[in-house]
Formats: structure tokens, sequence, C-alpha cells
């Protein structure tokens, strides 16, 4: 009777271990122990990021609730030899067994790189990289070697055309090189076959077009009249009339908080100079836009040759066909300008 009553015990002992085990195994896989009753969030893990790193990490960001039991599973799913890098999207609620199976398979979220404008190449470094892992020490070098505009046939003049403005879904975990390729896909996907055929008619180059849009882009940030402004370069580099665009001159001189261009400045040795010398200058003056480089390609026919600043400081311009009316308009920006005092 005793031997049967201790096998009785035994069992009873034994299926409630049992019990506990299955449940608590079962809260370590199906519970929610992630972000719980919190926002979904992401979570990025850098390169070189061991498991011990990624457990402080979880830890510290609030991502995990219950550390040992995550800490548990993830050893036998090998999570903590198996660590990748990268940008995730955690979300709220999520179990331990769905965050080790997210972050395994190293299923990444795109993350989205967005530019507008940059005056100059060497500015880029930090723009583009704000929102990726690699750092702008680690792109710069690549960046602004003149090889590297070379290789995508480009010169270190003209290389910054080939980043068009906008928005782009990529991966955290771009590379320089693959960053640099993606933007050289992204330029070639700009310039369609329709966009080829109007560079073509205007008689320029996919580069010379940019170059043109850049001081158009300099000279407004009103895009409804940047075809009329575009209009008037043109108009000049046909009747062969220098562009005398100010912007050109403040990139030459390389101050960039010159308001207003003196007849001194017009003296500037630079092939910039757009005062001193004919045609368009070596290379864009900035990171012309999307609508800027489409101004162009869609340029308003007109007669204009000149055009100044409206003496409102409206940020549009006024038009004119003769030397002798836009004289008359640029004398009264000129004395808007003294008005006041911006004399540089």
């Amino acid at each position: 009777m005793r031997k049967k009553y201790f096998i009785a015990i035994f069992l009873v002992v034994f299926t409630m271990m049992l019990s506990s085990f299955a449940f608590y195994t079962y809260q370590i896989i199906y519970t929610p122990n992630v972000l719980v009753e919190e926002q979904d969030r992401y979570f990025d893990i850098p390169r070189g990021t061991t498991f011990k790193q990624l457990q402080d990490k979880l830890a510290k960001e609030r991502i995990v609730n219950d550390l040992v039991s995550f800490s548990f599973l993830a050893k036998l799913k090998d999570l903590d030899t198996n660590v990748k890098n990268g940008m995730y999207l955690i979300k709220s609620n999520m179990t331990n067994i769905e965050l080790i199976n997210l972050l395994r398979s190293g299923s990444q979220t795109p993350v989205s790189l967005t530019f507008s404008n940059a005056r100059l190449l060497e500015q880029l470094p930090k723009i583009l990289t704000k929102s990726l892992e690699i750092d702008s020490a680690e792109l710069a070098p690549i960046l602004l070697n003149d090889s590297t505009a070379a290789y995508y046939g480009f010169t270190k003049e003209t290389f910054i055309s080939m980043f068009i403005p906008n928005t782009y879904e990529v991966y955290w975990t771009l590379t320089p090189k693959t960053l640099l390729d993606r933007m050289k896909r992204e330029y070639d996907n700009f310039w369609t076959e329709e966009r080829k055929q109007k560079a073509e008619e205007l008689g320029m180059t996919q580069m010379e077009v940019s170059t043109l849009a850049s001081i158009v882009q300099g000279e407004t940030n009103k895009m409804d009249e940047a075809p009329a402004i575009a209009g008037v370069y043109i108009n000049r580099l046909n009747r062969r009339i220098p562009l005398q665009a100010d912007p050109t001159l403040v990139y030459a001189i390389g101050d960039f908080s010159i308001r207003r261009i003196l007849n001194k400045d017009k003296e500037f040795e630079s092939p910039y100079n757009t005062y001193k010398y004919y045609g368009l200058p070596p290379g864009p003056i900035n990171m012309p836009s999307i609508p800027a480089l489409d101004a162009v390609l869609n340029y308003d026919e007109h007669k204009y040759l000149y055009f100044c600043a409206n003496a409102d400081f409206s940020g549009y311009h006024v038009f004119a066909k003769t030397l002798s009316q836009h004289n008359i308009n640029a004398r009264r920006f000129q004395r808007a300008l003294n008005l006041q005092r911006i004399y540089r």
C-alpha cells in the first residue's frame, strides 16, 4: 500500500510539474512579451553587435518585457550565434518567437532617405547618411574621390547632378558602394526617353541641363516662374549672350551669405563667372531639384532676355525684352535694397 501511495504522490507531483513546465513553455513562446501595450517602434542593430549587446539594448530601450524568457528561447533558436544587423520594425505585443524569428531572418524594414538640396558636393556625405547606418566619415572619402565620379560617368564638377533630390526607400544597412549604385539607378530612371529627347532638342547633354537647372534654382524658389527664367537663359545661349547669372558669381566667390552682387564681383576670376565667360559653367552650382530640371526641359518660349528680382521682395521676378527696360527694373530693385540697408 505504501508503495502505491508513493507512486500516486509521485504521479501527482510529476503531473503538476509537467503542467507548470508546459504552461511556462507556452508563456515563453506564445504570450506577448514585446512592447506590451506600447506602440510599434523601429529598432536598429548596428554592425558587429554581440548577443549580449543585443540583450542589453532590448532591455535599455524597453523593447522586451521579460528578458530572461526571451534570452532562453533565443539561445534555443540559435539567435545568440546569428545576430544580424539592420533596422527592424518591432510591433507591439509580439511574442518571443515572433521577435526571434524576425531578427534571425534579417527581414529589415526599409527607411526613408530624403534629401532636397545641397550647394556643394562636400555637403552630401552628411546629408545622405543622416538616416543610414554608415557614417558620413565613411562615405566622404569615396564620394569625394575623383575616380568615383569618373566610375559613374561624371567629372568632379558634374558629379553632384547624379543625386536627384527625392525620397527613396532604402535599407539602413546600405554600404557606400550600394548607396551610390542606387543613386545612379535613380538618376538613370529619371532620365526617361522623353526627357532625353527634350534635352536633345535643346542641344544640351543631361549634365548641361542639370547645370542650367541649378542656375535657375539659384535664381528662384518659386517654381511656377522657373520655366520663364529658364526661357531667358536659353534665349541668351541661343543668341550667344553671356548668362550673367548672379548665383554663379556667389558660387564662385564661395560666400553664400551674399544678397547683393557688386560690380567688383563681376571681375572675380573663375570659370563659374558667367559675366566674364560665355556659356554654361563647368558644372552645377547646387543640386537641382526635379521641378528645376523639368523647368529647363519645359522652358517657356518668349522673347525676354533679362529679368530682375521684384522690388516688393516677394521672391518673384520682373522680365524685360530690352536692356533699357531691364535697367529701369534693376534700379528700382537697388533702391529697395538700399531702403532695407542691404548692401552685401
